[in-house]
């Protein structure tokens, strides 16, 4: 492929923004405190939109949406839609679409999206700076197609994720306690460079280095520190092999507050078919392993 075009498949919008965002973030972080206006409700207000957004990812893009774990209500769904778009990761129907090739193909260095087998880096990044629509073209999902509201955040995810990342807590900060800066920079810019690098750790990190508990027919590993960042996504052997399971971490001192944001809908009605793969089941595939490994 020559140059010219090659550089036709560059997203620019996606390269721009993930190279100028944490370079903005830096610069505002540092003048931020410089200046005498670190306020510890924009810290706090920083914590309560990372938290939301991931958990939209984790629980919304990746659990519901991409693998349809669970069901959900319309208000679950549409706070998932609105928090998850603030994330700036594309709709939840292009996240899916890719995950969805990704598991099908996971390790394939041409088919899998965002193979560890092409590197460290492409894996956590570099593939977002390329188009997919070839792969996403082969992709059938009638279930995405067929949702109403998926199709809505699709079609205005960009306006969503500006108001839901940047404009909310930009008005929050300046109207609470007068933290205007604090509020667009810091709990809109950082935050979504947080957001995007907690997720990105998945599927380079979870890929790379932990153990492979379950199978290690894929590259995907449970790792604890991952786990922490992204409410539970850390477990990533397990995801791989079960899929189809709500659950990340599966031990009660597993790290997976997605999980439990999961079932404590669900004892409201909110949440419902929460998926589990048989204990037997899993069991199994681990005392398998283990004989391996012996």
């Amino acid at each position: 492929m020559s140059q010219s075009q090659e550089s036709i498949k560059i997203n620019w919008v996606n390269t721009l923004y993930l190279i100028i965002s944490p370079i903005i973030s830096v610069v505002a972080l540092v003048y931020w405190f410089y200046k005498g206006w670190f306020n510890w409700n924009t810290a706090i207000l920083f914590l309560v939109f990372a938290s939301i957004i991931e958990l939209s990812i984790t629980a919304g893009y990746h659990r519901l949406f991409s693998h349809r774990t669970y069901k959900a209500n319309t208000f679950v769904k549409l706070f998932f839609l609105c928090f998850g778009a603030a994330a700036l990761q594309s709709s939840a129907y292009l996240w899916s679409l890719d995950h969805r090739v990704h598991h099908q193909h996971v390790d394939h260095k041409e088919k899998d999206p965002y193979s560890i087998k092409k590197g460290f880096m492409w894996a956590h990044i570099t593939w977002l700076f390329y188009k997919q629509d070839e792969q996403l073209d082969e992709v059938h999902a009638p279930d995405l197609d067929d949702d109403k509201l998926v199709q809505w955040q699709h079609k205005y995810w960009v306006y969503l994720g500006a108001f839901f990342g940047f404009i909310l807590p930009t008005l929050i900060a300046h109207f609470a306690w007068n933290d205007f800066f604090g509020g667009l920079f810091v709990v809109g810019f950082f935050r979504s460079v947080i957001n995007h690098h907690a997720t990105f750790l998945i599927n380079s990190v979870s890929h790379c280095i932990g153990k492979q508990t379950y199978s290690d027919t894929h590259s995907a590993r449970d790792n604890w520190f991952t786990a922490l960042l992204t409410f539970g996504e850390g477990y990533h052997n397990f995801h791989h092999e079960f899929p189809s399971d709500y659950r990340n971490g599966i031990r009660f001192y597993h790290y997976d507050p997605s999980k439990w944001l999961i079932y404590g809908l669900s004892l409201i009605g909110w949440t419902y078919d929460l998926k589990r793969v048989n204990d037997s089941i899993i069991s199994r595939k681990k005392e398998a392993m283990l004989a391996k490994a012996a």
